[in-house]
């Protein structure tokens, strides 16, 4: 099965704890199976098998703090 990515911008991250955070909540999310975070860039990619719900995603983003929207 092949593996679907999606992007999201992560607007308030400024190191690794804040990347820790957003990972923990993000990958709490239904159909998540892998997280790539970089807080330099803002970027988040979120791995799944099938479409992950984006109002999930960008709930767990702003509850670990932070805002997003989907790039």
């Amino acid at each position: 099965m092949s593996q679907i990515t999606t992007t999201y911008a992560v607007t308030g991250m400024t190191c690794g704890h804040c990347e820790m955070s957003v990972t923990e909540e993000v990958t709490r999310v239904p159909g998540v199976d892998g997280v790539q975070i970089s807080a330099p860039t803002g970027r988040l990619d979120v791995t799944s098998s099938a479409p992950v719900d984006d109002a999930g995603v960008l709930a767990a983003v702003t509850k670990a703090g932070y805002s997003a929207q989907r790039a």
